[in-house]
């Protein structure tokens, strides 16, 4: 292996990445997302869920959606069916993400939420999956191909489950009017919090 290919290999997963990012968005259908932002919106609480890849990336969105003062937390699948889906409470929202729709961790968590009165987001690629057809809202994430020569690892839908996600948090940015003041008070540490904050005369 030289280092020639193996540049090469990294300039083809930007391509690979990029171009999966425009796919994504051409799967999404416009009504199911603008539900997810109204249950969203409205709940009182919000919990995500996910192995693997998926539960890291869902760990993001609980903090993109406390980051703009929504309540949320993510609740790892072996935790949920040991007393942690107790933090759900009706007209809560647990979003669930799975690339397949059949992660055999996530299924029983759709019968606690059911039962409780939770509103359930499906994030996968399969709409005909176990996961899919037991949601309130379904978001399809199209995946192109993993960036790896194997196309096995999490890499490429890992990406378009953070967007998707980063969309989710943008536009509930606008329909809850959120304003940078909010976040300058519960973000004063860091640059970002320096830039909001300003030292005052």
């Amino acid at each position: 292996m030289t280092g020639d290919q193996a540049w090469s290999a990294a300039e083809e997963a930007y391509r690979i990445e990029s171009d999966a990012v425009i796919q994504a968005l051409r799967g999404i259908s416009r009504e199911e997302f603008l539900r997810a932002v109204h249950v969203l919106k409205n709940a009182p609480r919000i919990a995500a869920s996910g192995c693997g890849h998926s539960g890291i990336c869902c760990q993001h969105f609980a903090h993109l959606m406390c980051c703009m003062e929504r309540p949320a937390r993510f609740i790892s699948p072996a935790e949920a069916v040991h007393g942690a889906t107790g933090f759900l409470q009706r007209g809560d929202v647990m979003l669930l993400a799975s690339r397949g729709g059949k992660t055999a961790e996530l299924i029983p968590i759709l019968s606690i939420c059911k039962e409780k009165g939770v509103t359930i987001i499906a994030v996968t690629e399969d709409l005909e999956s176990p996961l899919a057809k037991s949601a309130d809202i379904v978001l399809q994430m199209l995946v192109t191909r993993e960036v790896d020569r194997f196309n096995m690892q999490g890499t490429t839908s890992f990406t378009v489950l953070s967007v998707l996600f980063d969309a989710l948090q943008a536009a509930l940015i606008v329909e809850t009017d959120f304003q940078s003041e909010q976040f300058a008070l519960i973000h004063p540490g860091g640059a970002v919090g320096a830039r909001l904050n300003p030292a005052k005369p």
